[in-house]
């Protein structure tokens, strides 16, 4: 399955080895989504807390692209969303 997600984890895979830093950005078409929003939420979605993993538990693929540049960091919080605000700000 070269190119697709097979799993996502909050700790790092493989234990020791070789990781990327997960950057979500998602494309769904409407149908998906209302699919996705009438499956339950899968075990290991709940035991990870990562709702991808809903789609890979009920059959979906995830495509994967590995970013070309740095990405900057992820916006989590409102402090991190005022945060990317001034970047966006500063570039403009």
């Amino acid at each position: 399955r070269k190119g697709y997600a097979l799993y996502f984890s909050r700790a790092p895979i493989p234990h020791g080895g070789k990781a990327f830093r997960h950057i979500g950005l998602y494309a769904y078409r409407a149908g998906f989504l209302r699919r996705y929003a009438a499956w339950p939420p899968s075990p290991l979605e709940a035991a990870e807390s990562l709702e991808q993993l809903r789609v890979l538990w009920h059959g979906g693929r995830i495509r994967l692209a590995e970013a070309r540049v740095p990405c900057p960091p992820g916006v989590d919080t409102s402090g991190d969303l005022a945060r990317a605000e001034a970047l966006i700000r500063e570039s403009s």
